[in-house]
């Protein structure tokens, strides 16, 4: 079991960030917040895809007026993104942001900090401290270390002002100096962290650096809202969030289905197997599938007995047909043309067991 961190309790919306809450996901548009009814379909979309909280950009005034339209109307918390223009933060806060970013980088002054401290703290909403390795101020080092003294040195304008909804980041595109600074934050502070790695590319290279960012402090219990960041889609990002989570065991999304890579020895066509059980599976209610059940598919005698013997229902197969099991138990051979409805219909009688 991971022990996670334990933080202080930070609200964005009706989504409760660190303490004991659930690891939650967050993306962010990736239009003109201006377009305001593109924008609430966008966060529709990413309300299915599993997001739980979302973060727009406002670069100006006619976006903070649009942000008001979609404040009003979203159905996920949103977070107002600020950079180098104080303003903009105050509006936002008024056209009702659920939470801030704002970057120590670029918006550096106590006397424009202040104020939307106090703004933020009149409408009970939380802000971000999102340090990011490419737009550190220039007498912080470019690395870990430089990143926690900026992110302390802007923590303790927020305490002096006696404000301390605050959940803290810390980013860059290297994924060694990422895990290295929110490890040496976890000892300095209890303030939630939202976690990802920055810039981390186009999904084929995110989704590695991500796994292994995020997915490292995860299983140290460090972690408490994450960010995939990719050059792509936002529900990309919730998706590969989603699989990163449930690969660390902190949150399921569904049945976790294991199979082997396959080689010589496999005599089944495994591949097209895991198509067809995949298919169906999308195509069961949440009544028929518990979402926490692991499912094997193995292709050999080898490591297919043993790997299915563990998961709550598996097959491991043979030649044009394969076994049955159940809870670490043999139930019955199966031919292979009746492995899906098998495996299906013991996957739906596990809620009467």
């Amino acid at each position: 079991m991971i022990k996670r961190r334990k933080t202080r309790v930070v609200r964005i919306g009706n989504v409760k960030i660190g303490g004991s809450n659930p690891v939650s996901i967050q993306s962010m548009i990736k239009r003109d917040t201006s377009q305001a009814e593109a924008v609430l379909e966008d966060i529709k979309d990413l309300k299915k895809s599993g997001c739980d909280i979302i973060r727009v950009a406002v670069e100006d005034m006619e976006d903070a007026e649009a942000l008001r339209r979609i404040t009003a109307r979203s159905v996920l918390p949103v977070v107002a993104d600020i950079h180098f223009e104080p303003a903009l933060a105050l509006a936002s806060i008024e056209a009702g942001a659920h939470a801030i970013r704002l970057n120590p980088g670029n918006i550096t002054a106590a006397d424009e900090i202040r104020p939307i401290l106090q703004a933020a703290g009149k409408r009970d909403i939380p802000i971000r401290i999102g340090v990011n390795s490419g737009s550190l101020r220039h007498e912080y080092a470019n690395d870990a270390d430089g990143m926690v003294r900026s992110a302390l040195d802007y923590i303790k304008v927020f305490e002096d002002a006696r404000s301390t909804d605050i959940i803290i980041s810390l980013k860059s595109s290297s994924v060694n100096e990422t895990i290295e600074a929110y490890r040496k934050m976890a000892v300095l502070c209890d303030y939630p962290f939202h976690v990802g790695v920055t810039a981390a590319g186009p999904p084929e290279v995110s989704v590695v650096k991500s796994s292994i960012g995020i997915g490292a402090l995860l299983t140290e219990g460090i972690g408490d809202t994450v960010r995939v960041s990719l050059t792509g889609e936002p529900r990309e990002e919730a998706e590969i969030a989603k699989r990163i989570l449930q690969a660390c065991g902190v949150k399921s999304f569904g049945p976790d289905i294991i199979s082997c890579p396959t080689c010589g020895r496999c005599k089944a066509d495994l591949v097209g197997i895991m198509n067809r059980l995949k298919k169906r599976l999308g195509g069961l209610s949440g009544d028929d599938v518990p979402k926490d059940i692991r499912i094997a598919v193995m292709g050999c005698v080898v490591n297919g007995p043993g790997e299915a013997a563990e998961a709550d229902v598996g097959i491991a197969c043979g030649k044009g047909k394969g076994m049955l099991f159940k809870k670490g138990r043999k139930v019955r051979a199966v031919r292979e043309d009746d492995f899906i409805e098998e495996l299906i219909k013991e996957i739906k009688n596990l809620r009467n067991d």
